[in-house]
């Protein structure tokens, strides 16, 4: 391998975003994810949501695939009627990042989920989501934490053996697993907190809490690892 491997991460498109004098629509990732990827030795680039169909010219193009925290997933993706406590739909970031997961998938390019991009992972591969759930938010807007338990025996629970307090906010969770993943780790109250496809299904893992905002990189630097390995 020469230089830093390659890790796309998904980003938001969001209307009327403002700095200094400007207001335009602009694309956004929080800062965390890109730190975090160079902190585990990879080299980041932001892919703003595109056609569906650029998805696996994309992935071609790189080494490993963040699917990044953002907005619920949209119900009919998993064949659900929208609770009202669901948030309003993203339907072009969902395209984007399913075709992206698909990709990924498809070539056996490292895939790593972080929050929605866990609970999309789930839905790409047939799964569905609770839409609400409570205790996974102590403060709107504001990070909360809540230990984690590794299933043992997972590639989770090898890369991080011991329970550990991780970043969290979410309100959504896995319900029905999606074709081939198995629970890699759970929260005290039984919610899956990881999930991941067997080895032999290449390096796939959804993590549901935000390792860009703790200080513990072992997660990302795995599939900077992969990435590597598969250059």
């Amino acid at each position: 391998m020469t230089g830093r491997p390659l890790i796309g991460v998904s980003t938001y498109l969001e209307a009327g975003t403002r700095w200094g004098v400007w207001e335009l629509d602009a694309a956004l990732l929080p800062a965390g994810y890109p730190r975090l990827v160079q902190r585990a030795g990879g080299l980041a680039a932001m892919l703003p949501p595109d056609a569906p169909e650029h998805a696996a010219a994309a992935v071609a193009r790189l080494d490993g695939l963040v699917i990044a925290g953002g907005p619920d997933v949209e119900p009919v993706r998993y064949g659900a009627e929208r609770d009202p406590r669901t948030g309003p739909p993203a339907a072009e970031r969902d395209a984007w990042e399913l075709a992206l997961i698909e990709a990924a998938l498809a070539a056996g390019v490292p895939l790593l989920g972080i929050c929605r991009g866990m609970q999309l992972l789930n839905v790409a591969l047939g799964g569905t989501l609770l839409q609400h759930l409570d205790g996974h938010v102590e403060v709107v807007g504001v990070f909360g934490s809540h230990p984690v338990k590794p299933v043992p025996g997972t590639r989770y629970a090898e890369l991080v053996p011991e329970e550990t307090s991780v970043p969290t906010y979410h309100h959504q969770a896995v319900d029905r697993l999606g074709t081939g993943l198995v629970a890699a780790a759970h929260a005290a109250d039984g919610t899956v907190e990881a999930v991941e496809l067997p080895s032999a299904s290449g390096w796939v893992l959804g993590v549901q809490w935000h390792p860009e905002m703790g200080e513990d990189v072992r997660v990302m630097r795995a599939l900077v690892t992969a990435a590597g390995a598969t250059t």
